[in-house]
């Protein structure tokens, strides 16, 4: 098995050549069976759930033996790469505010109830690499506003569009603009400095439930001190280099999709992050469409608008796919095997349907180490024995290496979704 990355090791996916630079860390890599693999965490999603009729597999067919239904059809390929879940939830009953609850469990209103608030799993996982990589997460969008990403502090993490993840992964900035930045991580952190420094004096006349507030806040300062810190070391690395022209977005939902997953794939391939959440949405005019996603989703059993919702969707299925294909076809040459057999791939909403239902979201998980093969189908949300989806968060926290054992409203693991 190769380790580390030799200095013009070469990568390619759909047509394009990528040179890597020695990365120091991984030139440095000596990695022992002892060692745990390096894994790669990407969601992607969409804030108006689905048309539940074409995706969900039938309850009564749980386990191997199941139909894959219209909307997973593009999938079928990959059937032994990816599990579905039928009954899996946060538990609300809150519309559109259930959008930013997928990647938690924790409504943002609620999070100070939660030791680490409403933070999201690409963010747990963000914290976890530390600087591993030169973007410890990143959050993107392709018609459509990310929601799902928060920080433990509760702070909304921003989306960049299909040109900015090009120019983050790629593009170098000028040396005055690495000078400014430089510049600016210093002045960051001798603020930080003062606030620490003042904060002894301040915490000295407060009260005891005032101490606790004030030590969460503190927390924070720590937080992005620590941001700070990681964010140096990469100021001076030089970038991947690629052949590939700067896509050029507005090309329509599926080819500005489909240039999105490619990146994923790249930037995976890269190691330029291990952690990606990606929200999707619908361009006015695509697949011969008019009207908006929203509007679709409030269907009303009209055919028309059932009809929108397959085809928006099934581009969902179809770029899922192919992302797949992508990880499938390429070495891992970390970790051995292919980038699949240790990225999981989920693709979730946290409304399940645009009438704002909540209740049994839409849930597909592929690679990652993961048996899979199946529908599995969990006791009906509503009754004394739901399985709460943050089960399954921390069974994807676990298997990336995190030694948790509680994450928002979990419960335990899922213990029939294995890895290994």
């Amino acid at each position: 098995m190769q380790r580390g990355i030799q200095r013009r090791r070469f990568l390619t996916a759909a047509g394009v050549s990528i040179a890597l630079p020695l990365f120091e860390a991984h030139a440095n890599d000596s990695r022992t069976n002892n060692e745990k693999p390096v894994k790669r965490f990407v969601c992607l999603s969409n804030n108006y759930g689905v048309y539940r009729d074409a995706f969900f597999p039938s309850t009564d067919q749980a386990g191997n033996d199941y139909d894959i239904p219209e909307t997973l059809k593009p999938l079928e390929r990959h059937r032994d790469q990816f599990t579905t879940f039928s009954n899996l939830d946060h538990g609300n009953t809150i519309g559109h505010q259930g959008v930013p609850v997928l990647l938690s469990g924790v409504r943002p209103h609620l999070a100070s109830y939660f030791t680490e608030g409403n933070l999201s799993v690409d963010q747990k996982i963000a914290e976890y690499e530390g600087a591993n990589t030169r973007f410890p997460s990143m959050t993107v969008r392709v018609n459509e506003s990310n929601l799902i990403s928060f920080t433990r502090t509760g702070v909304q993490v921003p989306a960049i569009d299909l040109r900015g993840m090009f120019r983050a992964l790629f593009i170098e900035d000028a040396a005055d603009k690495k000078l400014t930045a430089a510049d600016k991580l210093q002045r960051q952190t001798s603020i930080l400095d003062v606030v620490l420094e003042k904060a002894k004096i301040v915490e000295k006349d407060l009260n005891k439930r005032d101490k606790r507030k004030f030590a969460e806040y503190l927390e924070a300062v720590r937080s992005l001190e620590k941001k700070i810190e990681l964010q140096q070391p990469w100021l001076d690395r030089p970038k991947p280099t690629t052949d590939l022209i700067e896509p050029q977005q507005g090309k329509g939902t599926e080819a500005d999709l489909k240039a999105m997953v490619e990146l994923i794939a790249l930037a995976i391939q890269t190691d330029s992050t291990r952690a990606i959440t990606l929200s999707s949405g619908f361009a006015n005019g695509d697949f011969g469409l008019s009207g908006g996603y929203h509007g679709f989703s409030h269907h009303g059993n009209r055919a028309n608008h059932i009809d929108a919702l397959k085809k928006i969707e099934n581009n969902i299925m179809r770029q899922m796919s192919h992302l797949i294909d992508l990880l499938k076809s390429q070495e891992d040459i970390l970790n051995g095997g292919t980038l699949l057999d240790h990225t999981t791939v989920m693709f979730g909403c946290g409304m399940a349907t645009g009438p704002h239902s909540t209740k049994n979201l839409p849930l597909v998980v592929a690679g990652g180490g993961f048996k899979h093969g199946e529908h599995k189908v969990y006791p009906d949300p509503d009754s004394a024995h739901r399985i709460p989806a943050a089960n399954l968060l921390l069974s994807i926290l676990q298997n990336h290496g995190l030694e948790v054992d509680q994450f928002g409203t979990s419960t335990g693991t899922l213990t029939d979704f294995e890895w290994g």
